[in-house]
């Protein structure tokens, strides 16, 4: 069995969420320029959803994508690639705008949690069972 379609559906979800990483560092370089705030946050309420917005995709996509690359170089099917990487890609999604756009705790960020915690184990528990198959 080829490995390209693996690879390539690691690929696809490693560029969005990379490019989403892209995005949401704009949102933070945007309001920084709007409160004229050179470094931090300023004490900037919507500066400071932005910056964690940002710092916590940037704290999760790594793992997922890692997760994703190597479940690609096991071989395991590209429909489990895929669905991991949608999973965390609409999970970081959900999660960003919940932080960006609704104030205290919110249902976006709790459903963004919820599927991008799926997403993590599920890629977790395919490469254990990967690993050792």
């Amino acid at each position: 069995m080829s490995q390209v379609p693996t690879i390539q559906a690691a690929a696809l979800w490693g560029g969005l969420l990379i490019l989403q990483l892209f995005a949401l560092s704009g949102v933070v370089v945007n309001r920084r320029r709007k409160h004229m705030v050179e470094f931090g946050d300023g004490g900037e309420r919507d500066l400071i959803c932005a910056t964690r917005a940002f710092a916590n995709a940037a704290e999760y996509i790594p793992a997922g994508m890692c997760g994703l690359i190597l479940l690609a170089f096991l071989g395991a099917p590209a429909l489990l690639i895929h669905a991991v990487g949608g999973t965390l890609f609409v999970g970081r999604v959900i999660h960003a705008l919940g932080l960006l756009f609704q104030k205290g705790p919110s249902l976006g960020r709790s459903i963004g949690m919820i599927l991008t915690w799926l997403a993590l184990l599920v890629a977790a528990v395919s490469l254990i069972a990967w690993s050792i198959l």
